[in-house]
């Protein structure tokens, strides 16, 4: 059976880091593009960024950038996303999803059950 388990999240403060892994079970993962988003309490989700598996160009949101890094290792089947200078706005459920393909704009094949990221001093 194909999955992908997050692990990674908890409670940080404010300036914070915390790395969160997906790791695919059943399926490799370089075939395919892994996007993380993540979905606050009474807001829909939403995409945080993204890693291609043709030629690894890396995606990410205006709130993400400069701040989050996302990185791959396909030899231990996992994807990363290390975030840095956590803001309390970070709050919230984080998934991480299988691309069909290796683009970053084809549809998602996976999703995980997702991680919880607290950031509260």
């Amino acid at each position: 059976q194909s999955q992908l388990v997050e692990s990674g999240g908890g409670l940080v403060q404010p300036g914070g880091s915390l790395r969160l892994s997906c790791a695919a079970s059943g399926f490799t993962l370089d075939a395919h593009a892994i996007g993380w988003f993540r979905q606050a309490p009474g807001k829909e989700r939403e995409g945080v960024s993204c890693i291609s598996s043709s030629d690894g160009s890396t995606y990410y949101t205006d709130a993400a950038k400069g701040r989050f890094a996302i990185s791959r290792d396909n030899a231990k089947n996992t994807v990363y996303l290390q975030m840095n200078s956590l803001k309390p706005d970070d709050t919230a459920v984080y998934y991480c999803a299988a691309r069909a393909g290796p683009g970053c704009f084809s549809r998602v094949a996976y999703w995980g059950q997702g991680t919880q990221v607290t950031v509260s001093s």
